[in-house]
């Protein structure tokens, strides 16, 4: 957990265990709250409402061919 928190990526750490694939570490990701805590805070609070989506001519176009 020491090196998820110092900021080691999971394909470091999947290699260094011995690991087959990164999937085998990704348990040890959703282990640690602290680190979900620390990219929740790095986040800011939405304050514009959502726009709706309005593709462009050349997307119509595409869609409409087929």
């Amino acid at each position: 957990m020491s090196l998820l928190q110092a900021g080691v990526g999971t394909t470091v750490i999947a290699l260094w265990l011995g690991h087959a694939g990164v999937r085998s570490t990704d348990a040890y990701v959703h282990a640690d709250m602290t680190i979900e805590e620390k990219a929740l805070a790095l986040t800011a609070p939405v304050t514009a409402r959502p726009g709706r989506y309005r593709p462009t001519d050349k997307i119509l176009a595409f869609l409409d061919r087929l």
